[in-house]
């Protein structure tokens, strides 16, 4: 049988042709080298993330009372990620396609215990070696989490086979299906959201004087009881399976579009208002979601309250980097230069224990002369490196930022700006001589700081949506194409450096007020290396993509100086940082919730790419749109 026989086959009675079943194989038809591959990988993650402290520092922390903790799921969800990557297979044009079934299970569990022969190995060398000299967490508290507390033979034994039964796991997702691999993970992920949550989930209950809920989801040591994590499972799984009959139902009950004109001549539109055009879910999203922002931190209590402010406060710099990186295509590392520019100005000009200059002026005040002085930086930063691009310009930018931090540090301007004492006792916000925001009023902190984001974001997006906005989409896109059409490249560059710094001034303006001080190291360069992760990871040119980066990166894990929902991940936070960077840019470039235009531009080089993999030896490649390409081989 030839491959056309082998990929079609007959259909009874009709001239037509269909796919034949794909072929099955036997268990241990395996490629044993990727085996050995994978395994081999996993076993060196699995010692580095023990190695690190990890499981140690986030024992502490339960997610599920009392049989698992986040120190524990740090060794657990390593094993079906690779065994589930192991059973993917890429099927090429002309290549047979095999059904899926026992095998990928039997790849994914070997590869499993292969991968956790590792903390075998690790659990009997802590026993009979000590190397705590080079390696500081060689201890005996990382021996007994490895032991579980009980006997060194009993986790050299159990972790092989915890790594092959999680590493099945992973492999038997190819196997079920997509819809029940989708609802498995959307489970998981709502007991880890449950539990993460956790402060959150208690300041609302306790807001709305139901601690009843809360004591019944929480045990006492923190984790979610038995019974809470059972009835989160179920409902996520009916929540599942509720939207995707939904879906079906809506799929074979959606009207086709009529395509005939509108009687009043309207074109072929129908001569409506524009409101009428909008779906009836924005409509009610845009009513709600004001009028929760405004009400629920009237239920929530401090600690949240201030951990959204400190979201906040990075969502409105990320809005001003988005506009530089996301819609201009320039890459900023000295970003932080903006936001301590509105910190100090906000700071001389505001506390009265400023050494030279003590004015006293109202805060609002002093708000307008730093988004002043913010875009003379802006002007004076952007305008020398405007002729750049690519690495040289991210060089540069990366030096006026640190040239920034120093300046402040240094001794010339201690007179003006304290030097490494910085500037403190700066007062609160007077709204109107109504009431005054101050930083242990966390409530009143982030009702500021929402008003402000919504000035950046109606902002933002009235210029993404203006001539100045194509013009920056334009230079993103290619400068010269841009040049060449008419667009004023430098006037679009120096115009996305003074918008994005004036944004950030807010930022800075409202730390300085909320924290009562202002010092040198608030403003280091990882500052700006964060709110371009925060940018990147939410996805680049999008307002909501920006806002959904921050709300999950810096909610969670914190920003350089302020905590998050997990304090346990304090000292690990640039470690996850990266890694999320790089998983980012090798999975999904175009960031968690991208622009169209963005995802589109991404998606058209791939599609180029494939093309010139896939073309013909007469050396041109045919294009999705069914023409042909120039793109020959070399």
């Amino acid at each position: 049988m030839n491959m056309i026989e082998a990929l079609t086959a007959a259909r009874p009675g009709s001239g037509k042709t269909r796919a034949a079943a794909p072929a099955r194989r036997r268990l241990l038809d395996q490629d044993w080298r990727r085996l050995a591959c994978a395994g081999a990988v996993l076993a060196v993650g699995q010692v580095f993330i023990a190695l690190t402290g990890m499981p140690v520092t986030f024992d502490r922390r339960l997610l599920i009372d009392p049989i698992l903790s986040l120190g524990y799921l740090a060794l657990l969800w390593l094993p079906p990620v690779v065994g589930n990557w192991v059973g993917r297979e890429q099927v090429l044009e002309g290549m047979a396609a095999y059904a899926k079934g026992g095998r990928d299970v039997v790849a994914g569990a070997m590869a499993g215990l292969l991968g956790n022969l590792g903390l075998t190995l690790l659990v009997l060398g802590i026993t009979h070696f000590d190397v705590r000299d080079p390696l500081v967490h060689w201890s005996p508290q990382l021996l007994g989490i490895l032991e579980f507390d009980q006997s060194v033979w009993l986790g050299a034994l159990v972790w092989p086979a915890i790594g092959a039964a999680t590493g099945a796991l992973g492999g038997a997702m190819h196997w079920m299906g997509d819809k029940t691999a989708r609802t498995m993970v959307l489970a998981l992920s709502t007991v880890f959201a449950a539990a993460v949550l956790e402060s959150v989930i208690v300041d609302l209950s306790q807001g709305f004087h139901i601690e009843a809920v809360s004591d019944w989801l929480y045990g006492p040591q923190r984790g979610l009881t038995l019974a809470a994590t059972a009835v989160i499972v179920a409902v996520a799984v009916a929540a599942s399976a509720g939207f995707s009959w939904a879906r079906a139902a809506s799929g074979r009950t959606a009207p086709q579009a009529s395509a005939q004109p509108d009687a009043a001549g309207a074109g072929s539109l129908p001569a409506q208002t524009a409101w009428r055009r909008i779906p009836a879910r924005k409509l009610l999203g845009w009513a709600f979601a004001p009028a929760a922002i405004i009400v629920l931190p009237l239920f929530l209590g401090r600690l949240t309250n201030e951990l959204l402010a400190n979201v906040g406060l990075f969502i409105l710099l990320a809005l001003g980097l988005n506009i530089i990186v996301g819609l201009a295509g320039i890459l900023d590392l000295g970003y932080v230069a903006f936001f301590a520019v509105g910190g100090y100005s906000v700071a001389v000009l505001t506390s009265p224990g400023s050494p030279r200059f003590d004015p006293e002026i109202p805060w609002f005040g002093a708000l307008f002369a730093a988004m002043l002085l913010a875009g003379l930086a802006g002007l004076l930063i952007g305008a020398p490196v405007i002729r750049m691009r690519g690495d040289y310009l991210a060089v540069v930018t990366l030096g006026f930022g640190e040239i920034i931090r120093i300046l402040l540090l240094s001794d010339w301007l201690s007179g003006t700006f304290n030097g490494a004492q910085g500037i403190t006792n700066i007062p609160g916000v007077e709204v109107f001589g109504l009431a005054t925001v101050r930083g242990f009023e966390p409530r009143s902190v982030l009702y500021l700081v929402l008003f402000f984001c919504a000035i950046a974001i109606y902002v933002s997006w009235r210029l993404e949506n203006s001539r100045i906005g194509r013009a920056w989409m334009a230079v993103r896109e290619d400068e010269s194409v841009a040049e060449a059409m008419g667009v004023d490249t430098v006037s679009a560059k120096i115009m996305a450096f003074v918008t994005g710094a004036v944004l950030g001034s807010f930022s800075g303006a409202i730390l300085s007020a909320k924290v009562g001080s202002v010092f040198p190291h608030s403003f280091a360069i990882i500052v700006s290396i964060v709110i371009l992760v925060v940018v990147i990871f939410g996805g680049m040119g999008n307002i909501a993509g920006v806002v959904a980066g921050a709300v999950v990166l810096i909610g969670v894990l914190g920003g350089p100086n302020q905590p998050g929902l997990l304090q346990e991940f304090a000292e690990y936070k640039i470690l996850i940082y990266g890694a999320l960077l790089v998983w980012m840019m090798l999975q999904r470039p175009e960031g968690l919730i991208p622009s169209a235009r963005r995802a589109r531009e991404l998606q058209a080089n791939d599609v180029n790419q494939d093309a010139w993999l896939r073309a013909q030896p007469a050396g041109r490649a045919t294009d999705d749109a069914g023409g042909t390409s120039d793109r020959g081989r070399p």
